[in-house]
């Protein structure tokens, strides 16, 4: 069994339209945006990233805004939620501020005996937030929500499976223990995580399989310290039967890939280097920063891509 993985690092999702995208998450949400760059592979595509102050691992929501792409069907074979912290007592804020901001698919519940309350982000995506005791990770504060009610990080995600047995066998592997089931989820933790350290499985045998789209889940992030933790884990995993990519430059972190028994898309990243490599933490987020093989392409892609202000 692996213990280098410390938890979630980053999810990464796609979106129809990326002014939508970047209001929702800066002002409905309050996240900061951290980073203002493009998709390695489509160059004419944001790549936007929201966080806390420094997009630290564990709290990171990164989107790819691609025009006009079709809306996403939800199913198996993906991550159907992704869920944050934010502080007990702190939901009747949240539940009064999405409503007035129009937001769909609210919902109070309670699961795992914590309160939950679920809603939709602009492209259909399935969110939560949860209430947690004992979450000290500091908040980002300068998107106008005090400290009391500010989003800390990620608190899960929750994979939707027709089964869970190879999937659950993987993320044990990958130093992840069953902590409790109930109604059909399998929630899996870490031990001295990084506050991003919980994954549920719900199994669906009946649903259909998930079709990609705005909205859709595309890969999630496990976080290592550094690169020499990232090849134990590579080597172990490749070891194991997994096809894995050779590691990848993404400027801010480095990234090896593979896809799960159950389809889903999973990537190890490292907490090194950071995104204030290229900027200032106080001024994160706000020039655009292009991959070093797409810099000759500046003018054209800046006159391509959608201002995020209005």
């Amino acid at each position: 069994m692996l213990d280098q993985i410390k938890g979630l690092h980053h999810v990464t999702s796609m979106a129809e339209d990326a002014r939508t995208n970047n209001q929702f998450f800066t002002n409905a949400l309050g996240l900061r945006r951290v980073k203002k760059t493009v998709n390695f592979d489509a160059p004419d595509v944001y790549h936007l990233y929201y966080g806390d102050e420094t997009g630290a691992p564990g709290t990171i929501m990164t989107y790819f805004p691609f025009p006009k792409m079709p809306q996403g069907r939800p199913g198996t074979g993906e991550v159907g939620t992704t869920v944050f912290s934010v502080p007990q007592g702190s939901l009747g804020f949240w539940s009064d501020r999405l409503n007035k901001l129009n937001v769909t698919g609210l919902k109070t519940e309670e699961t795992f005996g914590e309160k939950r309350l679920n809603f939709g982000g602009p492209d259909g995506d399935g969110f939560a937030l949860v209430e947690v005791k004992e979450d000290d990770r500091l908040p980002w504060t300068h998107g106008g929500i005090s400290e009391d009610h500010a989003i800390r990080g990620f608190h899960s995600v929750a994979m939707r499976l027709r089964d869970d047995g190879a999937t659950s066998e993987l993320l044990r592997f990958m130093g992840y223990e069953v902590q409790e089931e109930r109604d059909g989820v399998k929630r899996l933790t870490i031990p001295g995580g990084n506050g991003a350290h919980l994954v549920d499985l719900e199994t669906m045998p009946n649903l259909s399989r998930a079709l990609p789209g705005a909205g859709s889940v595309h890969h999630v992030a496990f976080a290592v310290e550094n690169r020499e933790k990232q090849l134990e884990v590579r080597k172990a995993l490749m070891d194991t039967g997994y096809q894995v990519t050779p590691v990848i430059d993404r400027d801010y972190f480095w990234a090896i890939y593979f896809r799960t028994p159950g389809g889903i898309l999973f990537e190890i990243a490292t907490n090194e280097p950071g995104f204030n490599r290229d900027e200032d933490t106080a001024h994160l987020g706000e020039a655009l920063k292009l991959p070093q093989q797409h810099q000759h392409m500046r003018a054209l892609i800046e006159q391509h891509l959608q201002p995020l202000e209005a």
